[in-house]
């Protein structure tokens, strides 16, 4: 029945925090690399692999923030937000595709032998780069948080990632200097690889979860407290609740039903007075689709639709 959009700020804290996720990446992605040529350590090729693949899917997303960001037009109705489960879904997929090509060179390393060098300037170029990925990582998560972006959280979460392979790297360089156990290389190796093999997983689960439309417990949740509570004017009833949520966008639908013998006037006003209720119920914009039914004659009136859907009964869709 009536829309609410937002209008994006001239400066988006979404988008800057992307960018320079995006620019300091590729400093941290060099630092990476740096340390694996002066070590040769296996589990510094896996640290600095995954950044290479980090680099990529931080490009990916933020062409999928600035796509999302488009108005709706004549192709796109709905607008194009639904971009934001493609991105995240390609970033989970990225980040197994980088697992899998660790432990393809931790196993070969395993073949080839092991030969670790120059342990003091690799380890100063891992922990400065795990200490940049920290402050990235968390400054990015708490702006996806903050303004309801899965994008900027799933770019936080897998830079954070990052701070735990060069951490987990740093750490077997400290114990193979100590001890001189070569083979906790290989260990870590696979340690990180399993690690963001979860995280990537986790992400696919959220893309997927998504553009099947899963109802989400939260706005459900707030949607049916405010619709348990007294209805507007002479609305007597609802049925039919439907929602799923796209970006920053809700799209909700709902029959109410109404007392008789009101007029259309009345009936749109009460039901424009629920539906800012509604919208003002939820953390995301709202668009919300009521269909209005006479208390008496509803049955009567539905019976037009008996048949209409060849496959399926009309309360199936509901």
């Amino acid at each position: 029945m009536g829309i609410n959009i937002r209008i994006p700020q001239a400066s988006d804290p979404v988008k800057r925090a992307l960018l320079l996720s995006l620019a300091v990446s590729a400093v941290s992605l060099s630092l990476k690399i740096g340390a694996f040529v002066v070590t040769g350590s296996s589990a510094a090729l896996s640290d600095s692999l995954e950044s290479v693949v980090h680099i990529f899917a931080v490009g990916f997303v933020v062409y999928g923030y600035y796509l999302s960001l488009k108005p709706a037009d004549d192709d796109h109705h709905y607008g194009h937000e639904r971009i934001e489960l493609l991105s995240v879904g390609a970033e989970g997929a990225i980040i197994l595709a980088a697992a899998l090509t660790i432990v393809y060179y931790a196993v070969q390393s395993l073949i080839t032998g092991i030969v670790i060098q120059n342990m003091g300037t690799g380890l100063i170029m891992l922990i400065g780069a795990a200490l940049i990925n920290l402050l990235l990582g968390t400054y990015v998560l708490r702006v996806g948080r903050a303004h309801g972006s899965m994008i900027a959280v799933s770019n936080g979460k897998h830079t954070l990632t990052d701070v735990w392979t060069s951490g987990g790297v740093v750490t077997a360089l400290i114990i193979i200097h100590f001890t001189g156990w070569i083979y906790i290389d290989v260990i870590v190796s696979l340690a990180i690889a399993g690690y963001i093999s979860y995280e990537g997983w986790q992400l696919l689960r959220f893309s997927v979860k998504g553009i099947m439309d899963e109802r989400n417990p939260e706005v459900d949740a707030a949607l049916r407290k405010e619709l348990d509570r007294e209805l507007p004017g002479h609305i007597t009833g609802w049925h039919h609740l439907r929602h799923r949520t796209s970006g920053r966008t809700t799209w909700v639908e709902l029959h109410l039903v109404f007392s008789d013998n009101i007029s259309l006037e009345q009936a749109h006003a009460d039901a424009t007075r629920l539906e800012r209720r509604l919208i003002d119920a939820l953390k995301t914009d709202g668009v919300i689709t009521l269909h209005l039914e006479p208390q008496t004659a509803h049955d009567a009136d539905h019976q037009i639709l008996k048949g209409a859907n060849k496959k399926k009964k009309l309360d199936e869709f509901a």
